[in-house]
């Protein structure tokens, strides 16, 4: 029996103050102060350890001045230890919202320590830039911004069609298509959903991780349809007459390339303006130029491309029906506060002894 089901055991039992609970965060700055005195208040016997260094430096190795001897918990990104340096390693909270990045790592694949996500910091931040870019293209402000610049005052002759009656399918109903769906249904927008399993049943529907006060939506009341690939209709929803596909799902093996030419196609009866928020190997580049050329589609919004970062002089800076920005949908203030609320009701769940940790990563799907 490894070390990890042991300690998996050791803390499946109540442990109000934490007690033999180390937590090294490994970020460019500490966690503020009023977070360190909340969570030290509940859980005294606590220790916390701050490590000045940036997780998402690429190219690092492990600095070797970090002790990892006793440490429980860690909140990081890409930088983690090899399995034999954190004998005592329980919960890896990582400030991202997928794993990728980590699937072939030894600490991932090889030991039971559970990984945790942010999923849910990033559904307010995004679904904004998802319909600020869609209705910029329907009311045309780049044409306008261009004419600013020129300082041209000139009324384009192009038609302006609104959200009231528009359609947005929604590949991935996350937490950040679950937000994405409550802005657009209050611009009056039908919501149609897509996931990879069924969720035939009001309880199946619910959101069951970590969700912003008052945001996206708990219960999956929102969607009109909600479609799946357990049922093969992936087909169904691309031919669902979409004003607005947005594009939500983990970059995994299977959704690579998973919007190409043939969806394209599908795409193309009603020339469904194409926004991508989640990586950019799912929408296949070759592919999406094509349908941008030849208006297969009316637009596209892009945060995330394929190559990344997008070369000088590449084709796609160039499409006048484009958006493109450098995967900075994400940038929040308040990112990093509620990365730390998840982390909060981790250290919750672990004090306690019981329930799964709050966006806990299922080893099988990588997500």
């Amino acid at each position: 029996m490894s070390l990890q089901r042991v300690l998996g055991r050791w803390w499946s039992s109540a442990n109000g103050t934490l007690k033999g609970h180390q937590l090294l965060v490994i970020a460019p700055a500490p966690p503020a102060p009023e977070w360190v005195e909340k969570v030290k208040k509940k859980y005294p016997a606590l220790e916390i350890i701050h490590y000045n260094k940036n997780p998402w430096e690429a190219g690092q190795t492990v600095p070797r001045d970090i002790d990892w001897s006793d440490v429980t918990i860690v909140l990081t990104g890409p930088l983690v230890p090899r399995p034999e340096q954190a004998p005592k390693l329980q919960v890896v909270q990582v400030s991202s919202a997928g794993v990728n990045y980590l699937l072939d790592n030894p600490l991932f694949k090889d030991t039971d320590v559970n990984f945790c996500t942010a999923n849910g910091v990033h559904g307010p931040q995004i679904a904004e830039w998802v319909i600020t870019t869609y209705l910029a293209s329907q009311h045309h402000i780049p044409d306008y911004l261009e004419l600013q610049n020129r300082g041209t005052w000139k009324r384009l002759d192009a038609n302006v069609q609104d959200g009231v009656g528009a359609r947005v399918g929604i590949l991935g109903y996350g937490s950040i298509g679950r937000q994405v769906a409550r802005v657009a249904k209050a611009l009056g927008m039908e919501v149609i959903a897509y996931t990879n399993g069924r969720r035939p049943t009001p309880e199946s529907r619910k959101d069951e991780g970590y969700i912003v006060p008052g945001t996206g939506d708990p219960d999956g009341i929102f969607p009109s349809r909600w479609l799946s690939g357990a049922d093969d209709q992936f087909e169904e929803f691309l031919s669902s007459d979409l004003d607005l596909l947005v594009v939500a799902v983990p970059l995994t093996p299977s959704t690579t390339g998973l919007i190409s030419g043939p969806q394209f196609k599908l795409l193309s009866k009603k020339k469904t303006f194409l926004s991508n928020i989640a990586r950019g190997p799912i929408v296949d580049t070759d592919a999406l130029i094509d349908a941008l050329d030849n208006r297969m589609i009316r637009g596209a919004a892009l945060d995330v491309t394929d190559p990344e970062p997008l070369p000088d002089g590449h084709p796609l800076w160039s499409k006048p029906n484009a958006i493109i920005t450098p995967h900075i949908s994400g940038n929040s203030s308040a990112y990093m506060d509620r990365v730390y609320d998840i982390l909060e009701l981790n250290l919750q769940k672990l004090s306690e002894g019981k329930g799964e940790l709050v966006n806990k990563v299922n080893k099988k799907t990588g997500y």
